[in-house]
Parts: C-alpha cells; structure tokens; sequence
C-alpha cells in the first residue's frame, strides 16, 4: 500500500506510481483493527464503534489515540476515523508500532488502529478490546468482530501487497506472470500459510490490480491532504 500513500507523504518520489508499473495481481491483504485498551473500554462503556462515536461527541476533545508516527497507516486510518465519524480525538505518534501499542496496553492512549497480526496476541489476551476491523468484510481471524463500515458506510482502509513489473513489460509476459501467481495465491497449503500469519490472499486480474490501485491513490490523496502529513 506504500505506493498509494508515499506520493501523498513525500515531496519527491523516485518513481510515478501512477504510470512506471504495469499491474499483475494483488497478493495479500492484512486488515487493520480499531482496538481499545479493554480497561479504558469498560470503564467508558464502549462496546462497539457506536459506543465510541457516541462517546466522542458527547465529550469532545477527551479521547487521543497513538500511532507508529506521522504519516503511518495508523495515522491515516485514525484521521480517516474521524473525519467519517465527525469527531475529534488528539492523535500522539509513537516512533514506531510497537511503542504505539505498549501505550495503548498500559492506557497512555485511549485507542489505535493497529495491524491485525500485531495486535491479536492482545486482543486473545483481553488487554485489548477490538471494536472493528477496517476492511469491507469481516476477517476471518476474527470473524466475531465486524467492520468499522457496518457503523461508518464504505470506510476501509487495510494494508496489502501487489506484485508490479515494469511499464511498458510486453502483455502475453504480465499474463503469464498473473496466472503462475494467482495459481500459488489459490493453493491450499499458501492459504494455510497466510492464515497463520493472519494474512488474507487475494488474488486479481491485471486489470482489477490495476483499478484498484488507481483508486486507493485516490482515496489516500484525499486522506493524506486532510491530515496534513509530511515525512520529508
């Protein structure tokens, strides 16, 4: 996903992410979560992503929430959060995921979005209240645990991978290229494999890479010029 967002984030880029690739398929997605610490969830009596808007606008400017820092898909995704909601909540970066997510355990912060193979051991653990997941459906690491899109229509936002070649690479090559993945994408023991790592395969045409890949540099165009994040 770093090729949709780095064109927002960064004043110059190496490459155009819009025209130097040509799409083959996506391979992997990882859904983020809207997690709360689960004491600071009891005690707000916040169950579920209603809970928390409720309460957000009801006490305005009393929530924060952390990320791995400016511009991190925990940044993206909690500003993203609130500009659906129509809500405010004081964002604290973190120089990383993990200091993030120690903040959040010991109640530094109220929530985060986090990555969802980085926040499940918590979540198992009950230090941490999941409230959402940030894809469409629900993910079936968690399938007890609904999208934030059920409260907020169409939010989603996660973190996925893509294989690309270069612009220009001859057609009957890129077809080739997405059959041989989108066959291993498709095996039992790769799907296996993902699952393990709480990581969804999700194969594509070239074409659909490709639209997709336009959209979610349009959708985090619009995120990022929101937030105001730079990292350069």
């Amino acid at each position: 996903a770093t090729n949709a967002v780095n064109p927002w984030l960064y004043s110059k880029m190496p490459f155009n992410a819009a025209t130097d690739f040509a799409p083959i398929t996506q391979m992997v997605r990882v859904p983020n979560v809207l997690v709360m610490n689960a004491e600071t969830a009891q005690r707000l009596r916040i169950q579920t992503v209603a809970d928390l808007v409720r309460y957000a606008k009801a006490n305005p400017a009393k929530l924060n929430y952390g990320s791995g820092g400016n511009g991190s898909a925990g940044h993206l995704a909690g500003e993203l959060f609130k500009k659906e909601a129509g809500i405010f909540a004081l964002h604290i970066p973190y120089n990383g995921g993990n200091p993030a997510q120690l903040a959040l355990v010991s109640g530094q912060v109220d929530f985060n979005f986090d990555n969802l193979a980085t926040a499940a051991p918590n979540i198992r653990s009950g230090k941490l209240k999941a409230l959402a997941v940030t894809t469409l459906q629900r993910s079936s690491a968690l399938p007890d645990v609904p999208p934030v899109s059920d409260t907020l229509k169409g939010f989603s936002i996660d973190t996925w991978w893509g294989l690309v070649a270069p612009a220009g690479t001859p057609p009957d090559v890129v077809a080739r290229l997405n059959q041989a993945f989108v066959a291993a994408l498709n095996a039992p023991e790769t799907k296996t494999r993902f699952a393990n790592l709480l990581a969804e395969p999700v194969s594509s045409t070239p074409e659909q890479f490709g639209a997709f890949m336009k959209s979610e540099l349009a959708k985090y165009e619009k995120v990022v010029k929101a937030t105001g994040a730079k990292v350069d």
